[in-house]
């Protein structure tokens, strides 16, 4: 009997969190699912970057720096003019338009050369969205466990656990990657290779101070923390009304994500405005001089309003396909990692039954 009522339990438990049990995968499996929706991302919004910066690049003098963003992570690109070879960013070059650039840089310089930056962009890009979908996924999914514990008969699970789990997620990510993104700017900057990041990291260390590998992490967190809690919580709730069974579907994943993404975009531009504007300041105060607030006034001063969204157009046809790609690559892992752990236990069974016979 006591056996009956554990398996009854299970049951019930089960039945709660329906699409958790049954699409419930690995730390490693969850690892693997966001490493390729990251690598994805990276391989087809770059070329959209290189364009915009080159676009950039023949419309005035060439800046202190540029802020390259691929949709998952911004980075820096420092200029130096004195190189006798050129970079990337400043290849000769006239364009007319978006299409024209693409066809230029194509014919002129190669398809390939639409990729430039990946290699670095890749190397952050990776295990920050390895953390971010991982912490998310555990997170969120201990939070329902326990709150249909602890509210019998509920099957869903209340708007602040993804929004919380989407936020703190984010905060574990962009804290633990901050460093490797000054490493990587300060390496570019000197022209080191990756053998030579111990010594790098002595040097700012010294120079600098150990908070010094944490620069700008707060405007960072002030755009990226509500940006994940707004993104999760209106993706749950997409998923709601899409979904028409418990399975995870990568079409309707797809465009749950795309429209999240496009939510949390357009809510959080100002935030990214301010970020920007932080950025560029490379090389004249510090990584990020002024403080968030003193920005933001001096935003709503000089530009009113509308200077708080500028760009908000790109930033949401970018953002919003990354979103996209990024959740239906993970959820689409859940499904692969569930069938073959599947198949694998079909196997095993058959294997004992043979033996036994």
């Amino acid at each position: 009997m006591k056996l009956i009522k554990t398996m009854s339990s299970e049951e019930r438990e089960s039945l709660s969190v329906p699409e958790d049990v049954d699409f419930r995968i690995t730390a490693t499996q969850q690892a693997l699912a966001s490493c390729t929706g990251a690598v994805l991302t990276s391989l087809l919004v770059t070329p959209l970057d290189v364009v915009k910066i080159r676009l950039q690049a023949q419309q005035k003098n060439t800046p202190k720096c540029y802020l390259y963003c691929n949709g998952l992570m911004d980075h820096f690109c420092g200029c130096k003019p004195q190189d006798l070879q050129r970079q990337w960013y400043a290849r000769p070059g006239h364009f007319s338009g978006t299409m024209d650039a693409f066809y230029k840089i194509t014919k002129t310089e190669g398809i390939s050369s639409l990729w430039s930056g990946l290699s670095p962009t890749l190397v952050l890009a990776i295990p920050a969205t390895i953390i971010y979908f991982v912490a998310y996924e555990q997170m969120r999914l201990k939070l329902k466990h326990r709150y249909n514990i602890a509210n019998p008969g509920t099957s869903g699970q209340p708007f602040w656990i993804p929004m919380f789990s989407g936020g703190t997620a984010r905060i574990f990510s962009v804290t633990i990657v901050s460093p490797l993104e000054l490493i990587r700017t300060k390496m570019q900057s000197q022209k080191l290779s990756y053998y030579e990041i111990r010594r790098a990291l002595k040097m700012l260390i010294k120079q600098d101070g150990i908070g010094a590998l944490w620069m700008g992490v707060i405007p960072t967190l002030c755009r990226d923390v509500p940006f994940s809690a707004i993104y999760w919580t209106n993706y749950e709730t997409f998923k709601k009304l899409f979904w028409t069974s418990n399975q995870p579907s990568f079409s309707k994943s797809f465009i749950s994500g795309g429209l999240a993404g496009m939510v949390a975009a357009t809510i959080t531009t100002p935030f990214d405005v301010i970020k920007t504007h932080q950025q560029i300041q490379l090389g004249e105060k510090t990584l990020y001089g002024g403080s968030f607030y003193d920005t933001f006034w001096e935003i709503r001063k000089s530009h009113g309003v509308r200077g708080l969204f500028a760009g908000l157009f790109p930033r949401v046809i970018k953002v919003a396909p990354s979103c996209a790609i990024m959740i239906s690559s993970f959820e689409y892992g859940k499904i692969f990692f569930n069938r073959l752990a599947r198949k694998n236990h079909v196997a095993n069974i058959s294997t004992k039954k043979d033996l036994m016979n």
